[in-house]
């Protein structure tokens, strides 16, 4: 009935699902104007890669690059960059996108997004096998937990990079962008096991068990946010990615110290040749020390001990 139904207009289960993307979009603008507002306009486009000038360059350059180097069509590797959010995943796509050879969607690509999660497989398959990039990047950080499945991806082959940033850090970031979303997040997967929620994804009934022992109705933002990270990082070691080749582990503190050093470990993963302007955005520096973050002394120690784990991989 082409959508209709015999009213006349649009069917009831049309009108509800225009209703919720009117309702996201909508949601979208505010987020967007409340970041604006508290960071800036200027760092809002930066960190979205909204500068109209940058994005035609890069066109114009990876247009060029197809014209000239293209490699055939079906050969292009598909990495998937994953992880958890505000651990500098911003600054590794910000690099590589600068690199003619490698074709990025990022997480508010419509072509390869709804709503931050990655569209249909087999969509995004026909993405990569169509494109005559030698490499093509997608941002699912959302998706995180789906990551075996990712590398099975029907196309000639699949590489994965998982970002990771020490807890603070993220934390901080976390709830100055996103605000108390995780604790509101944990405290629904506490209640409900958080069936459909991406949060949720990839958790076990032993996370979910220590999640309510840990009691996210008394959680603080900042508690909650570090409660995150534990969860969403853990997924690299439960889902056995530290034993697979195609998957790189990459630390953002590692990165912001040794950017070239960082850069190059990136490139050789994804085999394509490294070049200075890959990393010219990113200003070299030790690690911060700021001071910790009050969190529950039980998240903390858990917390500790998987940074740690997280580091010793990376450097082995």
């Amino acid at each position: 009935m082409n959508g209709l139904y015999r009213g006349g207009g649009p069917a009831p289960a049309a009108l509800n699902h225009r209703r919720d993307q009117l309702a996201w979009q909508a949601q979208r603008v505010r987020r967007h104007l409340r970041w604006a507002r508290e960071q800036g306009i200027a760092r809002l486009i930066e960190e979205d890669g909204l500068d109209p000038r940058d994005r035609v360059a890069a066109a114009l350059t990876k247009a060029r690059w197809r014209r000239s180097n293209g490699v055939p069509v079906g050969t292009s590797t598909a990495v998937f960059l994953v992880g958890v959010q505000r651990s500098g995943t911003n600054m590794l796509v910000r690099g590589l996108e600068r690199a003619p050879e490698v074709a990025v969607y990022n997480e508010n690509s419509g072509r390869a997004f709804d709503r931050f999660r990655l569209r249909d497989d087999d969509l995004v398959a026909d993405l990569v096998r169509r494109s005559r990039h030698r490499v093509v990047l997608f941002k699912p950080l959302c998706d995180s937990h789906r990551v075996p499945e990712l590398l099975d991806l029907d196309v000639q082959a699949t590489v994965a990079l998982w970002a990771y940033r020490a807890v603070d850090g993220r934390v901080r970031s976390a709830l100055a962008k996103f605000g108390d979303a995780n604790l509101q997040a944990l405290r629904t997967i506490a209640t409900t096991g958080g069936a459909g929620m991406w949060q949720a994804g990839g958790l076990g009934e032993d996370n979910l068990e220590e999640l309510r022992r840990l009691d996210p109705d008394r959680m603080t933002p900042a508690t909650a946010a570090a409660t995150f990270w534990l969860l969403r990082n853990r997924l690299f070691f439960s889902l056995g990615l530290d034993r697979r080749s195609e998957v790189l582990l990459t630390s953002y503190e590692g990165f912001i110290a040794a950017p070239d050093a960082a850069m190059r470990r990136v490139c050789d993963h994804l085999r394509f040749p490294f070049r200075p302007e890959l990393t010219a955005h990113v200003e070299s520096r030790e690690r911060p020390h700021a001071t910790a973050l009050e969190i529950d002394p039980r998240v903390r120690l858990l917390c500790d001990e998987l940074q740690a784990r997280l580091d010793q991989t990376t450097r082995g």
